[in-house]
């Protein structure tokens, strides 16, 4: 979508989607078995854009079955890598030709900015598609180094019925970063999508049967979490379960497969980055700016957003300076307007949450030095301005607790070894960034930062060939990378007695 687009020209186009919005089943579209709906609301102004099937028990029996077929049959599981690949290029393509429609969905359910929706998440989507697509016939497995006397293969296999529970801040992203290495391995798929945020997927399940994929091989069931959420987690027919969302969710879908088949299960549980910004900074403007676009990108609704702003106290003031000068700069608005650069909170209970930790954070003695308020309320919809709190202590809970909205809590520290203490202080370990002209003080932060992803003089930085996934209580397991494979095969040794 050209950024030299009117925001009247974006809302005729929005005007004229229709949103698909029931249960995606071995290959057709369906309701939820009860006939119960639930209100689909755009967080940009709080108005009802459809009703969503709400699917529950019997609809995820629906869809485990129609799953399980699929995979025993082997219409996906068993067929040749190079032929998945074929079916998968193809869905990438679909999504490629209908990004417009995907991004003004994505936007609309989700209140993001449609400059991000349509030039970040969806191109994203369909790269990720493509990038496991290609893997697909280019994984190898192994021979084991015996004696002459035998061949041992070992050899990964499909796991079978994967379940996926994806957020709602990216939404068809997050499914892509699953449904890549799944079905690139030879998986059926459920996928939960966030009740706050169904369209996208429901729609994109819709271009995967149109692309070829055979029926049955991914499935759609929008609903609750405690409804068909949990009744995933606990079904005794789903092999796995592929989380990312809450910690306190997180350890639900733990005693659910715990409590039911032992279900492999991985999870991505969210972080508390520690941005840490050393007096030598090769460029301080430049850490500074990243500082600002990596809390308030995407409303700050993002788990590796980096909350947590620690600043050499000789440079603190600078530094902070320039963080709020560029959060003045930056637009917030209607998402549907190609200039607005920050949007809405994805519901009236997050933008809630939000304040609140605002109003925590003050109580606690830390100093609002920019923003704090709910602004834009007269459109109906759930906005809040990019907010800077200087004055933080690391153990204040808007320095310990996620808070996932445009809040920056700024701490400052005396020397690299305090920056590290502080940066690992906290249950969270899933990104860091380091900014330092000393190669030796960077090497020795990354390597003693608790956290899957350390980022040199720059934040937020990677693509799909590198893993994502966190330590300690931000989960376990990996997307994107060939490492993401993993998680969804089980090695099998085959062992061949030549004697």
């Amino acid at each position: 979508m050209s950024a030299a687009l009117s925001i009247e020209s974006v809302k005729s186009q929005a005007e004229g989607l229709a949103y698909r919005n029931q249960c995606f089943i071995d290959g057709r579209f369906a309701d939820a078995a009860s006939g119960k709906t639930f209100d689909c609301v755009s967080p940009i102004d709080g108005k009802v854009l459809t009703q969503v099937a709400a699917g529950d028990q019997e609809d995820v029996d629906r869809a485990v079955k129609a799953a399980r077929a699929a995979f025993e049959d082997g219409r996906w599981s068993r067929l040749a890598p190079a032929k998945r690949k074929k079916v998968m290029l193809r869905w990438a393509e679909l999504l490629e030709q209908h990004t417009t429609e995907l991004a003004l969905l994505e936007t609309l359910d989700m209140g993001k900015p449609i400059g991000d929706s349509s030039r970040i998440d969806i191109p994203a989507v369909i790269n990720c598609i493509r990038w496991y697509a290609e893997a697909a016939d280019k994984v190898y497995d192994e021979i084991a180094p015996t004696g002459d006397d035998a061949v041992a293969m070992l050899v990964r296999e499909p796991l079978g019925i994967i379940g996926a529970v994806v957020p709602w801040n990216f939404p068809l992203l997050m499914a892509a970063w699953k449904l890549g290495p799944a079905l690139a391995t030879g998986n059926s798929m459920i996928i939960k999508p966030a009740e706050q945020s169904p369209l996208t997927m429901i729609r994109a399940a819709e271009l995967a049967s149109e692309a070829g994929l055979p029926d049955g091989v991914l499935n759609v069931v929008p609903g609750f979490g405690e409804t068909a959420g949990q009744a995933l987690g606990r079904h005794m027919d789903v092999d796995a379960v592929a989380f990312t969302g809450s910690g306190e969710v997180g350890k639900l879908f733990l005693k659910y497969a715990g409590e039911s088949n032992m279900k492999r299960v991985s999870l991505e549980c969210g972080g508390k980055t520690p941005n840490i910004i050393m007096a030598d900074a090769p460029d301080l403007d430049a850490a500074a700016t990243a500082a600002a676009w990596g809390i308030f990108f995407n409303q700050g609704e993002v788990c590796n957003a980096g909350s947590r702003l620690l600043v050499e106290d000789k440079v603190k003031d600078q530094v902070v300076e320039k963080v709020m000068q560029v959060a003045k700069t930056l637009r917030v608005g209607d998402p549907l307007d190609p200039a607005t650069q920050m949007g809405a909170m994805v519901d009236s209970t997050q933008m809630e949450r939000v304040l609140g930790y605002i109003e925590k954070g003050q109580s606690e003695g830390a100093k609002v030095t920019l923003g704090g308020q709910r602004i834009l309320a007269e459109s109906g919809g759930y906005y809040i301005e990019p907010t800077v709190f200087d004055g933080v202590k690391n153990d204040m809970t808007i320095a310990q607790e996620e808070i996932f909205g445009p809040v920056l809590s700024t701490i400052s520290f005396a020397d690299a070894e305090e920056a590290i203490k502080i940066g690992n202080d906290t249950i969270y370990g899933l990104a860091a960034a380091v900014w330092t002209s000393d190669i030796k003080k960077a090497h020795r932060a990354a390597k003693a930062l608790r956290a899957g992803s350390v980022w040199i003089n720059c934040f937020d930085a990677g693509d799909i060939t590198t893993p994502f996934g966190g330590f300690k209580q931000s989960g376990f397991g990996r997307d994107k990378s060939l490492h993401a494979m993993e998680k969804y095969t089980e090695v099998k040794t085959v062992w061949i007695d030549l004697n």
